[in-house]
């Protein structure tokens, strides 16, 4: 089944509903981007922070129409390759730069701002008819620890649910995976193998949630929240209780461990154009409303603040 006839949102149609309301948004810096034509900006990386980009692109061409900007969703290490060997002007990254990839852009003479732009909260998502509503951290490292043999519900701990346990997650490229594996396993790259690998293609993982009973899909808040009258999302105990992926609980602190900061990486060198620094700039200044829009978790004020003060680090 498609995801277009199992009704799965995707993430172009959100960033449509955002393009709808872009005369609510301050575009400050339109001119650049709209004189000389042809204007073209490579991004590229997470598939999470892939849509928010899109949305942010979608409403800045709205103003400068002669600008293109081409997001692809490689993962975020995809896109670091890329974005160190000087192919793409932005990496989109759920992650910060590792030390070897920081390596890499070295060497391919590729400096870069750190932006971050939103918040976000790994989602653990089931079938909305699953008796299950919370699951501890010791009880998601039971089910996907590297050779976890857990393959029904009622194998983990306290769990008295009889479901065959289907497995969806990323794939190893993706800053998700490396996320969850290292909060829940203790290494960026430890988790077991045995799981429908969904690669970059979020909307599958969606899919095979909504129509098996006993399947369990980690992704970013967004998928989630596109699609939250189709799946239902647990809640985490981390120690102190059970707690909902909401903004609220990513931006106060409290939805542990899995909140984490998204980000974008535009090199220094495409910064020099007007038409790349016009658009960074938009995105940066308009982060809350791009994020709420698209359905992500926008930034504390603290947060937004640093963001600002490294842009203006020039």
């Amino acid at each position: 089944m498609s995801t277009e006839e199992s009704g799965v949102m995707r993430y172009g149609w959100v960033t449509a509903a955002a393009a709808v309301a872009v005369a609510s948004l301050a575009v400050t810096a339109c001119g650049p981007a709209g004189q000389g034509g042809g204007l073209s900006i490579k991004v590229d990386g997470s598939s999470t922070v892939g849509p928010l980009t899109q949305a942010a692109a979608e409403l800045f061409s709205d103003r400068n129409p002669d600008l293109r900007v081409g997001v692809g969703t490689s993962g975020t290490g995809g896109g670091f390759e890329k974005f160190c060997n000087g192919e793409i002007d932005i990496a989109d990254a759920s992650r910060k730069i590792t030390a070897e990839e920081a390596e890499m852009c070295r060497a391919g003479g590729v400096s870069y701002y750190e932006l971050q732009v939103a918040n976000d909260a790994i989602t653990v998502l089931v079938h909305r008819e699953n008796p299950v509503n919370c699951l501890t951290v010791d009880q998601l490292r039971q089910i996907w620890a590297p050779g976890s043999q857990v393959n029904n519900w009622n194998q983990i701990d306290g769990i008295d649910y009889d479901a065959e346990l289907t497995l969806y997650g990323p794939g190893t490229d993706s800053g998700t995976f490396e996320f969850f594996a290292e909060e829940i396993n203790g290494d960026k790259e430890e988790q077991r193998a045995d799981y429908q690998d969904i690669g970059e293609d979020d909307n599958t993982g969606i899919a095979g949630v909504m129509e098996d009973e006993g399947a369990m899909f980690y992704v970013g808040f967004e998928y989630f929240d596109a699609n939250k009258d189709r799946v239902k999302a647990l809640q985490i105990d981390a120690g102190d209780g059970c707690v909902a992926p909401t903004p609220e609980a990513v931006q106060s602190g409290e939805y542990q461990p899995l909140s984490r900061p998204l980000y974008i990486y535009p090199s220094r060198e495409s910064m020099q154009k007007k038409h790349v620094k016009a658009f960074v700039d938009y995105f940066v200044d308009n982060s809350a409303e791009i994020a709420r829009l698209a359905g992500y978790i926008p930034m504390t004020d603290e947060q937004a603040a640093k963001t600002e003060q490294a842009l203006s680090d020039r």
